[in-house]
């Protein structure tokens, strides 16, 4: 996720790089703000030597026909007709407050694509095309070049629907040489085509009806089945196991138990109140990058943003991918070795990968398809086209490494970006029986050679940064360490260890003075306040860290921040976490905490579609984005809970009744359960309700 800081900084430079602008060149532009009446005035009679670039040759039919459509068009306007002045209305202006950082002026997109006029003379309709123009950038300005090199002020226009993105590329080109005196160079694009819009929408293809006659079949079994347990089945002991399955009374009766730590000393709560805590910093971290890409009108205020305290919580909101590695590997080792004491050491590693991917995948599955074919037809806005484009194009080529969980090393355009975290942690958990199998035979011997394992793969990540010089700040190869497997282990391998330490002493009390416990919440404080404020503030120049200073800061912070998640669930779970127990131990985070994996698996599609549909331009503040995050949060769980039902939990049921499991049990396992990641053992709902959620980069 975490590449923001890089997100954020290259706004900061957008929207401060407007004070190098040259005055006379600012008052030159100026001139843009009608530029919907100088583009009328200009082309009032409109000849095909303006719509053709020269040496092109004659007017092929479209290029007919475009140009009788502005002629058209110019004449509506002549005569006052409503058609033409709505689009000449949904315009946009020269953005006003560019000093101010706003780049964007989007105009009206709904009075824009709604246009539909028959033309008489033709017999056609005349239909609204929408499209974000170019009105100037670095090399188009005076000044500091290579301070502009990232300035980039744009703004909607609305020619007819027959004009193709060459044609108003042609006409603009032509407008702003007579307005400003400016010779664009033909490297330069005013007008990008791929997000160009009308209100015509893109038939439904193969993939797109498969996609929903599928929904509707699971839909249809979930109505089914909710309608007979609710009408048909006295008696809930005697429910028909595929009746039981698909339930949407029996999934959500499950999802909504609360487990009694008091009846099992095995169950942990405060990692229920540990997983949701982190997967609402995952949500509010990516509203922050989504809120930086979007058309803000104060893009300078990013500026003392960047440099205040309450930055470090989103600049550094990876801690919470490591939070869920460390989980991740704590979870492994205490409901793994339980399971081998039972079968005196045997693990069935094939039986156990199995039950791994089929518990993942489905919602993995289904997910690649809403994201490349339904996303697209949620929703309509200037941004909406753009924006779901970098989410399902991806898909098109590389689902398959997505499927395979091998996409961080696969392929450099993930679909699903922010299943990053699902390929790491599955690699992860291919390595955990070796890890499992040497912690039972050899025990404390083990543990010296993990820990060793745990610093060489510190040594690797250190010199990978320091040689190679690869860095998170600048954003070039941060993806080498970033989405890694061998650079992101330490935290689950500290979650392996600590979880063999509580296995052994599962049967022990610990009896600890005050300065002691005193002493351990200080240190551990002492270790999250440092990784998350010792690099405050920011240089105010803008320079990086010296690589090697950022070498000793990642490294040594993907081991701090998980010992001290260490002294925290130890706290908590022994009796001395106080209110921080109580809070992280509430009952409420339980649901919450079952639906975790659902919730970051369709998260980003929520805050996509809402981000989409924006029609005008935002305002950057640490309120509007707690605003963003309530209402992209609140229908995340709404759709996970739906998705739980729907695929989560039915097919969770389903692979316990077809596969064999590990362990003997009295009853059917409950089907609402949904955690592979976080219980190699299916059967140990008490240890890990819920998968942990991913975080990644929306980039």
């Amino acid at each position: 996720m975490y590449k923001i800081g890089f997100t954020l900084l290259l706004c900061v430079l957008a929207g401060a790089g407007a004070q190098f602008l040259d005055i006379d060149r600012y008052q030159q532009l100026l001139q843009l703000r009608p530029l919907a009446v100088e583009f009328i005035d200009y082309y009032r009679n409109i000849t095909s030597g303006d719509l053709l670039i020269p040496g092109t040759g004659l007017p092929n039919q479209q290029d007919l026909r475009c140009l009788a459509e502005v002629a058209t068009l110019s004449q509506g306007v002549q005569t006052g007709s409503i058609w033409a002045l709505r689009m000449i209305d949904s315009w946009g202006r020269l953005p006003a407050g560019i000093l101010y950082g706003n780049r964007k002026d989007l105009g009206n997109f709904d009075e824009c694509i709604r246009v539909n006029q028959l033309v008489a003379s033709t017999g056609h309709s005349l239909r609204g095309k929408y499209c974000m123009a170019k009105l100037l950038s670095g090399n188009m300005l005076g000044g500091n070049a290579g301070a502009l090199g990232m300035l980039s002020v744009q703004t909607a226009i609305c020619l007819p629907a027959s004009c193709t993105s060459e044609h108003m590329e042609t006409l603009l080109r032509q407008l702003f040489k007579q307005l400003l005196n400016i010779e664009l160079s033909t490297e330069t694009q005013l007008i990008n085509a791929a997000n160009c819009q009308t209100a015509e929408r893109e038939s439904l293809d193969g993939l797109a009806i498969f996609t929903i006659v599928l929904m509707c079949v699971l839909v249809a079994a979930l109505l089914l089945a909710t309608l007979y347990d609710y009408f048909l089945c006295a008696d809930q002991k005697h429910l028909p196991a595929l009746v039981k399955v698909f339930s949407a009374r029996a999934n959500s009766r499950t999802l909504f138990r609360i487990v009694d730590s008091k009846t099992n000393p095995n169950v942990i709560d405060c990692l229920h109140g540990i997983r949701c805590l982190s997967l609402i910093w995952v949500i509010y971290g990516h509203d922050y990058i989504l809120q930086g890409i979007s058309p803000n009108i104060n893009l300078v205020d990013v500026i003392p943003w960047y440099r205040s305290p309450f930055s470090m919580f989103i600049m550094h909101g990876l801690f919470s991918v490591d939070t869920f590695f460390f989980l991740s590997g704590l979870l492994v080792v205490m409901v793994a070795l339980r399971s081998m004491e039972r079968t005196k050491g045997k693990l069935n590693v094939p039986l156990m990968y199995l039950h791994r991917y089929l518990r993942l995948t489905p919602v993995v599955a289904l997910a690649i398809l809403c994201y490349m074919r339904i996303l697209p037809l949620l929703g309509a806005g200037p941004l909406y086209k753009g924006l779901v484009a970098q989410l399902s194009a991806p898909c098109e080529d590389n689902w398959f490494w997505t499927l395979l969980y091998v996409q961080n090393y696969a392929t450099n355009t993930v679909c699903l970006p922010h299943s990053w975290y699902l390929g790491v942690d599955m690699q992860l958990y291919i390595f955990s029986p070796l890890f499992l199998i040497a912690l039972y035979k050899w025990g404390k011997k083990a543990i010296a050679g993990i820990v060793v394992l745990l610093l060489l793969l510190a040594a690797c990540l250190f010199s990978m940064m320091v040689v190679k010089g690869y860095s998170l700040s600048t954003g070039g190869m941060s993806d080498e360490i970033y989405f890694t497997t061998h650079t992101r282990a330490s935290p689950w391998i500290i979650g392996l260890i600590f979880g063999y330490y509580l296995h052994v002493n599962r049967s022990k009390t610990f009896k600890l003075n005050r300065l002691t416990v005193w002493l351990g919440w200080l240190i551990s404080l002492g270790l999250i306040f440092t990784s998350l404020f010792a690099l405050y503030p920011y240089p105010a120049n803008g320079n990086h860290l010296p690589i090697v200073n950022e070498a000793f800061y990642v490294t040594l912070t993907r081991i701090a921040w998980p010992l001290a998640l260490v002294w925290l669930v130890f706290a908590c779970k022994y009796g001395y976490g106080g209110l921080a127990n109580s809070f992280l131990s509430s009952p409420l985070w339980q649901p919450l905490s079952k639906l975790s994996y659902g919730a970051y698996i369709w998260h980003i599609l929520i805050a996509m579609l809402n981000a989409g549909i924006t029609r005008t331009s935002t305002y950057f503040s640490d309120y509007q984005v707690m605003l963003r995050f309530w209402h992209d949060f609140g229908f995340t769980i709404l759709l996970a809970y739906f998705m739980f039902l729907l695929v989560e939990a039915p097919f969770g049921g389903l692979e316990m009744l077809l596969l064999p499991t590990r362990a003997p049990r009295s009853q059917p396992p409950p089907a609402a359960k949904s955690s592979p990641i976080a219980e190699p053992e299916p059967s140990s709902i008490e240890i890990a309700p819920a998968l942990e959620p991913k975080t990644a980069p929306v980039n």
